[in-house]
């Protein structure tokens, strides 16, 4: 069991007034960041934006109270848009609530298990095309707002059917949303390129900026595109009614399959952010904490309306270079946010919905690792076959596959290459031995990958030795598996009336044999020390009468 000991407990200690204004201070900058993206991505979800902005405040502010890193942010974040689009249109707003309180509960309980080091090992291959295929899939999705195409429906999940439900409703595209989204998309990216020439610009984050002076062209414009407003009825002052997330019991079965892909990748962007941070900030977090955080988050948020969270890589990064020390900067985050809802809301009425569009497409291309598809000519086939096709995968069809058949893939790519480095080398043996006894020297691993190979080279019935000597000292470990082909050979070489001799067993192998009963069906005599010693007893056995005579 995992020791609940959230970071803020020991930043405190010690805790300055240095301290606080610089946290003060990121909290600020890190809140005002987070409006856009919150609304955006809730939106981009098929949710409301207020459902975007509760989740930033609340998921937020128990990840920096109960996390186990000290900067870490957390929130909507736009890797969780598919899965999250795909349950609203197949099973409602209400079961996604469910599915994010299911999610919840299971990185909870990976926290408390102790599993947070478990995440790292997915391959890298695995993150990069399923990172790569929800950029792509998150640009797909913003196409209809991005161009002001009206539907009578919401547009399918499905990869096929909304490209084809995409091409039906081209014709009804907005010139005004589509100059307004491009306007804005081009005026994030400049302002981030060129911003570090002016110190005021500098502290003005480019989504922000964007947001302001995308609603504001809008306006005084007179443009008729869709809003905030216009679309939700602008955002409720105030607090929101507590909600309850019961699922629809037809609907559970449905709903597993995306909450476990809910909880492993925020699970996965969560410990990548802090893991990311950790040098900035001379740290080093505590993944389980850090588990245990997001899911009491994700438990909390469905009751306020809100959606999935996570850490996020941009804003908790964001929040680094703002200066913040503890997670004191996270909690002043939050607050921001709160104060934003219950101050300033009936202002989000105005903000155009081509204007978030274009927020989360810059954040889409941002997010993905777009340069790993040039060096790809780098690297194995192996990778390449994994990478493309969970990139491919969660472009087509969806996450949950992806990450399935690209852990699948890892797995038996690294099957094949384990038992491809373990080996069986003929072992040179005493002349006087040389009639009646053979030997091998096993290196690697003898596990259930390596078992067929093995079974080629060390055939009794075939090598028709008297005495078979196999040395295990390069054997770094053994399975079942193993052990099961060990006993095959034992009772091969005792049909022909000849005998095995093993040598140089490590801890592992020498332990898993003793409780598998091996050793005693051996014989202790015939379980030696080293080779010279499994020699001498070869030498022994050979000269010894044959069995039967």
């Amino acid at each position: 069991m995992s020791r609940f000991q959230p970071k803020l407990f020991v930043a405190l200690a010690g805790y300055s007034r240095a301290d606080l204004f610089a946290d003060l201070a990121a909290g600020l900058t890190v809140g005002v960041l987070a409006l856009p993206l919150s609304m955006a991505f809730a939106i981009a979800s098929g949710a409301s934006p207020a459902a975007g902005i509760w989740t930033a405040i609340v998921a937020g502010l128990l990840i920096s109270v109960l996390g186990g890193s000290r900067v870490q942010i957390g929130g909507p974040t736009g890797a969780f848009i598919p899965i999250l689009y795909g349950i609203v249109v197949n099973y409602g707003m209400s079961n996604m609530l469910a599915a994010t309180f299911l999610a919840g509960v299971l990185l909870l309980v990976m926290g408390i298990t102790r599993l947070g080091s478990l995440i790292r090992f997915v391959p890298v291959s695995v993150v990069i095309g399923f990172t790569n295929g929800i950029a792509l899939v998150l640009i797909l999705s913003q196409i209809p707002d991005f161009l002001g195409l009206t539907s009578t429906s919401a547009l399918p999940a499905e990869f096929f059917a909304r490209m084809r439900a995409l091409w039906q409703i081209a014709p009804t595209a907005s010139l005004p949303a589509a100059a307004l989204a491009l306007g804005t998309l081009l005026l994030i990216l400049a302002w981030t390129k060129y911003a570090v020439r002016h110190r005021i610009a500098m502290r003005v984050p480019a989504q922000l900026a964007g947001l302001v002076l995308g609603t504001l062209a809008s306006a005084l414009l007179q443009l008729p595109v869709e809003t905030i407003g216009s679309r939700f009825n602008g955002i409720p002052q105030g607090v929101p009614a507590l909600s309850f997330p019961l699922p629809d019991l037809s609907a559970i079965g449905g709903l597993l399959a995306p909450a476990i892909t809910i909880a492993l990748l925020g699970a996965i962007e969560s410990l990548l952010s802090a893991r990311v941070v950790d040098p900035q900030i001379d740290d080093r977090h505590d993944p389980n904490q850090e588990l245990m955080a997001q899911g009491i988050a994700n438990i909390a948020t469905p009751f306020f309306g809100g959606i999935a969270a996570t850490g996020a890589i941009a804003r908790t990064s964001t929040n680094v270079r703002a200066g913040a020390r503890t997670p004191v900067a996270g909690i002043v985050h939050s607050v921001t946010l709160l104060g934003i809802v219950l101050v300033a809301a009936p202002l989000a009425a105005w903000v155009p919905i081509p204007v978030l569009a274009a927020i989360v497409v810059v954040t889409a291309i941002r997010m993905a690792e777009w340069h790993e598809f040039s060096r790809l000519r780098h690297f194995s086939w192996n990778y390449r076959i994994i990478l493309l096709a969970t990139f491919g995968l969660t472009v087509l069809f969806d996450l949950t596959v992806a990450v399935e058949v690209g852990m699948v893939l890892a797995s038996l790519f690294f099957i094949y290459r384990m038992q491809d480095l373990t080996t069986a080398t003929p072992l040179v043996m005493d002349a006087e031995a040389d009639a009646g006894a053979r030997g091998f020297a096993l290196r690697g691993s003898l596990f259930f990958g390596a078992i067929g190979k093995l079974d080629a080279q060390i055939d009794p019935a075939v090598l028709g030795a008297r005495v078979l000597v196999l040395d295990l000292d390069g054997v770094l470990n053994i399975d079942t598996s193993g052990v099961d082909w060990l006993f095959g050979v034992l009772r091969a070489q005792s049909r022909q009336g000849g005998h095995l001799v093993l040598c140089g067993a490590r801890h592992q192998p020498s332990s898993l044999l003793q409780r598998a009963g091996f050793v005693v069906m051996l014989g202790h005599a015939n379980l030696c020390a080293d080779l010279d010693a499994a020699r001498a007893r070869a030498r022994a056995l050979a000269d010894a009468p044959a069995r039967g005579d």
